[in-house]
């Protein structure tokens, strides 16, 4: 067998290989959270559903709501360099666009998602240039 004759199989196997899983899987295959960075937004984007004192006090003074937070996770930049991590959650900090300013956003979550599931926020400050 030639080397083009295998390379011709090999991408002829490709193809159908992702026409068969898109035909099983649709949107689904597409739609999913491979990397962390999208699958800690989609996680604070379904359960960011309560703020601390501090942070309802910043959103207030915002102003915003929880609806526009959410609403803004899908193009949130996690910085995970500058997230602090304690041996029960995790407080993730982000950049993202609230109400059409640039926010810094702290949202802390527990490491168990079996224990409680829901994201607090805990502070939103206006990004300093």
């Amino acid at each position: 067998m030639t080397f083009q004759r295998r390379v011709t199989l090999y991408l002829f196997g490709i193809v159908l290989g992702v026409g068969v899983s898109y035909w099983f899987y649709g949107d689904r295959l597409m739609g999913g959270a491979w990397l962390p960075e999208y699958k800690v937004r989609q996680r604070l984007q379904s359960t960011l559903v309560q703020a601390d004192a501090r942070g309802a006090e910043q959103m207030a003074a915002w102003p915003t709501d929880l609806a526009a937070l959410r609403a803004a996770m899908p193009t949130a930049e996690v910085d995970f360099k500058a997230s602090e991590r304690t041996p029960d959650s995790i407080h993730y900090r982000l950049r993202s666009m609230v109400g059409g300013r640039p926010a810094h956003l702290v949202v802390s979550v527990l490491r168990n998602p079996d224990r409680d599931s829901t994201a607090t926020l805990r502070r939103i400050v206006a990004e300093q240039p």
